[in-house]
């Protein structure tokens, strides 16, 4: 049975607006890539809403739209450097220890590449498979793997080391 696009948006919108979030770590920009991904998805409703899964086909177009954005913004913004944006506006820490630490990894995952950052968002906030990263990603299974290999290796290398005190 046919899915119509309204009762798409009300079953699925909070999961969308989730892995964008995951995938973009600012929930702002999460919003515009998931916005634009429904009105193009609204126009060609009539063929998505037939496929097999139209949330994976929607989630698809959600990754590749982050993944075109990222190109298209990286070609017009001039990067700012720390020391300028601190100047402008000194960042506010987060004194919470329980959220602490997922800020800390938020920030590593921010700082990988960004075919690297959606492969891992895939594989470990939406639970995917290998294949499923892969197709997601539009690549082989073995090029998913590399992926998530060098992210996680990555993720290692910049993790620092528990305190002394926090092993006992």
């Amino acid at each position: 049975m046919r899915q119509s696009f309204d009762h798409f948006i009300a079953e699925r919108l909070d999961r969308l607006l989730r892995y964008a979030t995951a995938l973009t770590c600012d929930r702002d920009l999460a919003q515009d890539v998931v916005q634009e991904v429904l009105l193009r998805a609204q126009r060609k409703w009539s063929r998505i809403g037939e496929v097999d899964a139209p949330y994976l086909y929607v989630k698809k177009m959600v990754t590749n739209e982050y993944l075109s954005w990222r190109r298209r913004r990286a070609a017009r913004d001039v990067p700012a450097s720390s020391a300028a944006l601190d100047a402008v506006a000194p960042p506010v820490a987060d004194f919470t220890t329980a959220h602490a630490e997922r800020d800390a990894m938020r920030a590593r995952i921010a700082a990988l590449p960004r075919r690297q950052r959606a492969a891992v968002v895939l594989r470990y906030y939406e639970d995917c498979t290998t294949a499923q990263v892969a197709h997601v990603l539009g690549c082989s299974e073995g090029t998913a793997r590399s992926h998530l290999s060098r992210a996680l290796a990555t993720l290692r290398a910049t993790t620092p080391a528990p305190a002394p005190e926090a092993l006992r």
